[in-house]
């Protein structure tokens, strides 16, 4: 795609009612992080020119979440044609060919949007190239209507569907590629004269064919193209997103003994030889290193595992976490901004927080760091080789030297 010019147009201005929400649809979280950033990762991953996103009014943290990309707001909302139409001085003297793709969209992958995009510049050269599907239950969705010669005809919406069209079940996903010459002459065409008052992005396939131009559609997998407009669509979408996540993680070299059982987070990085048990769940910001053990029951957000170590079962590491090589985390245990080094063993119902755990130290049942007074937290150094016996109260600030026993 390095020789031709590529861009995108984000819509992210629906205000999802049917999430029954306040926070904008986009910034629901999808294996933890906001759904709209799925999408962004995977438009940077195609080298684009340019990507431009469409908000609605008063969404200023729909804008911080897809920053450093420029925003437009599309005010009033007249429907997806529109929304295209706001975005329209960001590519003045564009002449590549644009993707128009949706927040609420965010399994897509680059593999797909790179065929998408190929389809639009074969030897046809159709001005408009669709992405289709064939969902289990195509109601809500538009239908695509096919030439003779398997080019697209129209797309037509549910609503104004009649009954012979709803029989189709090759479905409209939204997505689609433009060539950037054309894209706004279609647009300008455009009417709202439909059973929603709105001017309907998908319109143009029509007008492009009045135009005397061909128009193509490509077909992608339903899993990828889940739309997500209800909380039932938030959670099909990422039990989408952990099956794809536990078969990434199988095939880098990790052991899951329960896949069905074992949550990712979109950013989990795991080394060769990991095992994890069962019902183990990765909170954002963690990596675990080659040949560590994960065993089950385990809530792990914001920390680094180091290789060899063994965590669990029932432990809890929560951000600021730093395990070093061949450490022992045992049940019931919890870490918080704390780092234990290698070798140290903590292996039952102990709370470690604010605090360094020396190398080689053991520490015993019922032990934990006092760190908060109630007005600030202070630090607990714990040094090499030190034994602590069981239900120790370490009162920060304090600091015990190497090779003590307590």
């Amino acid at each position: 795609m390095s020789k031709n010019k590529t861009a995108a147009i984000v819509l992210a201005a629906g205000l999802g009612t049917r999430m029954k929400s306040t926070l904008p649809k986009v910034l629901h979280p999808l294996g933890g992080v906001p759904m709209i950033r799925h999408l962004m990762e995977t438009l940077d991953g195609l080298e684009m020119n340019r990507i431009v996103v469409v908000v609605g009014e008063d969404m200023p943290a729909v804008v911080d979440a897809v920053a450093p990309c420029p925003t437009v707001t599309q005010t009033p909302r007249l429907g997806s044609g529109d929304a295209v139409l706001t975005a329209r001085a960001a590519f003045e003297g564009f002449t590549g060919d644009v993707l128009v793709v949706y927040g609420d969209t965010p399994l897509i992958t680059k593999e797909t949007l790179g065929r998408l995009i190929a389809a639009r510049r074969a030897p046809l050269d159709p001005a408009v190239a669709v992405l289709g599907f064939c969902p289990a239950e195509p109601g809500r969705y538009g239908r695509l209507i096919l030439a003779p010669d398997g080019t697209l005809e129209t797309i037509i919406e549910a609503r104004d569907a009649n009954p012979e069209q709803l029989a189709v079940g090759f479905c409209n996903s939204g997505v689609i590629a433009v060539d950037g010459k054309r894209l706004f002459p279609l647009i300008e065409k455009l009417d709202n004269g439909n059973a929603a008052g709105e001017y309907y992005l998908t319109d143009i396939v029509a007008g492009a064919r009045a135009d005397g131009f061909a128009c193509a559609v490509v077909e992608g997998d339903g899993d990828e193209l889940i739309g997500i407009d209800t909380r039932a669509d938030l959670a099909a979408a990422e039990a989408t997103l952990q099956r794809r996540l536990r078969g990434q993680a199988m095939l880098g070299g990790a052991t899951l003994i329960d896949p069905a059982s074992v949550y990712f987070s979109h950013d989990t990085c795991l080394g060769k030889d990991v095992t994890i048990g069962p019902s183990v769940v990765f909170g954002p910001g963690v990596s675990v290193g080659d040949r560590a053990e994960i065993r089950p029951f385990c809530h792990i957000e914001g920390t680094s595992i180091a290789a060899g170590a063994v965590v669990g079962p029932f432990a809890r590491l929560r951000p600021g976490a730093d395990i070093a090589e061949d450490a022992h985390i045992g049940n019931f245990v919890e870490i918080k901004n704390a780092t234990v080094e290698s070798g140290a063993k903590i292996n039952h119902l102990t709370y470690i927080g604010d605090a360094r755990v020396g190398a080689k130290a053991n520490v015993g049942a019922g032990t934990i760091t006092c760190n908060y007074d109630g007005f600030s937290k202070s630090h607990t150094d714990i040094g090499d080789g030190v034994f602590i016996g069981s239900n120790t109260a370490l009162v920060a600030p304090v600091k015990i030297g190497d090779d003590a026993i307590i």
